[in-house]
């Protein structure tokens, strides 16, 4: 089987044992999967019947691998309206990658998928609409005609050709050539996906709880949006962040960094163990108290960390840089989305942090010069005016 799968983590041996966190993105339809009831106390999915059939094929995984020799578990899924999300264990080292593996489950869904649009009465007519399939389709199948111009193919096409010809195109020319087929003819998912590999037990736990807790996440971002605003272009004094929260934490009338050296400059204590720090804690803290205060940190030192987390656990208003960046599908942990749910926190990524140079010779990619430039951000934050905001015209 081709794939157009490119590991994430290219130096990760994907045939070894392991636990990742997958998931699928349906390719365009809304709520194709299931429908939410909007009750974040009391969340429940509702299955469509392509939903139960995505279901049947994960649960299946194990027992279709297991008659090829491979050992593999499935833990916890969901199906959500128009994503997927799924945790996997590979018990021994395999005789393929996971990305066949994922790739075998996401053609098996789509071969289903067609099958369960086939059997619609209106389907067969040509037109209507079923669990989110909108427009006309007519009859298709892996024969049809392409039309030329795309990749420099045309004509009839049989399934190894179909398949040999997507795997040596671009995200770009596939997304090219699809928009040129019914939409039974394109695949159920994206081409690509998303994989997270497990590093212990307790990552193993919060991947298996995030599942677990997507509906009820869903349904609070879809009642509070504002709380959860995705934004991929912010600009702050001249500089591009992606940002996830509150925004109008940025429109505050104060705020104050949070700055800490790892070691007291002259005693190389640890900075987070002298009465320096305690009389900073008392003032930050304080400034909030008082109100009108957002308190802005990297929380990267010991000392800015233990603060972050203060600010995360009480709900006290935060921005929070970090420089991992927010991308279309990004999400927070658990930690900082409790955060965001109380409209507490701002998160902001900045587009070029490892460019932004280095510091004291130190090269610009390193830990060193990021802590600093993060830091040196922050103080941008605090300090520039308000009317320097550039927001993009719509979330993402």
């Amino acid at each position: 089987m081709l794939s157009s799968y490119r590991p994430h983590n290219s130096g990760h041996d994907y045939y070894a044992k392991g636990i990742y966190h997958i998931t699928l993105v349906v390719r365009k339809h809304n709520a194709l999967l299931s429908y939410l009831n909007n009750d974040a106390n009391h969340p429940m999915v509702s299955l469509t019947d392509t939903g139960m059939m995505v279901q049947q094929y994960w649960d299946n995984i194990p027992a279709h691998h297991a008659a090829r020799g491979r050992k593999i578990k499935v833990h916890a899924s969901v199906c959500m309206p128009d994503h997927f999300h799924g945790v996997i264990e590979v018990l021994e080292d395999m005789d393929v990658s996971l990305g066949r593996v994922v790739q075998g489950f996401k053609a098996a869904c789509t071969s289903g998928w067609r099958k369960l649009m086939y059997q619609q009465p209106n389907m067969a007519a040509g037109g209507g609409s079923v669990g989110g399939l909108v427009g006309p389709v007519g009859p298709v199948g892996p024969g049809g005609s392409v039309g030329s111009g795309v990749g420099g193919w045309s004509g009839p096409l049989s399934q190894p050709n179909l398949a040999e010809m997507l795997h040596g195109m671009s995200h770009k020319q596939r997304a090219a050539f699809y928009t040129l087929r019914p939409s039974l003819e394109q695949p159920l998912w994206d081409d690509d996906y998303d994989d997270t590999i497990c590093i212990d037990d307790r990552h193993r736990d919060a991947m298996i709880h995030y599942v677990e807790d997507n509906p009820r996440r869903a349904i609070i971002r879809a009642v509070m949006p504002r709380f959860f605003e995705r934004r991929m272009h912010v600009v702050i004094d001249g500089i591009n962040y992606a940002s996830f929260g509150n925004l109008f934490l940025l429109r505050w009338p104060k705020k104050m960094q949070v700055y800490c050296h790892r070691r007291d400059p002259l005693t190389r204590q640890p900075y987070e163990q002298t009465e320096a720090y305690q009389k900073d804690c008392h003032n930050w803290i304080s400034a909030v108290m008082q109100g009108s205060t957002v308190l802005v940190t990297p929380g990267i030192s010991e000392g800015e960390k233990r603060i972050k987390n203060l600010c995360l656990e009480h709900g006290f208003p935060l921005i929070h840089l970090q420089k991992d960046p927010i991308g279309p599908r990004w999400k927070p942990e658990k930690s900082r989305f409790d955060a965001c749910l109380r409209g507490s926190l701002l998160i902001l990524a900045p587009w070029n942090i490892s460019e932004m140079g280095a510091v004291d010779n130190v090269p610009a990619g390193t830990d060193y010069s990021q802590f600093h430039n993060l830091n040196t951000l922050t103080s941008f934050i605090c300090h520039f005016d308000r009317g320097g905001i550039i927001k993009c015209p719509k979330s993402v």
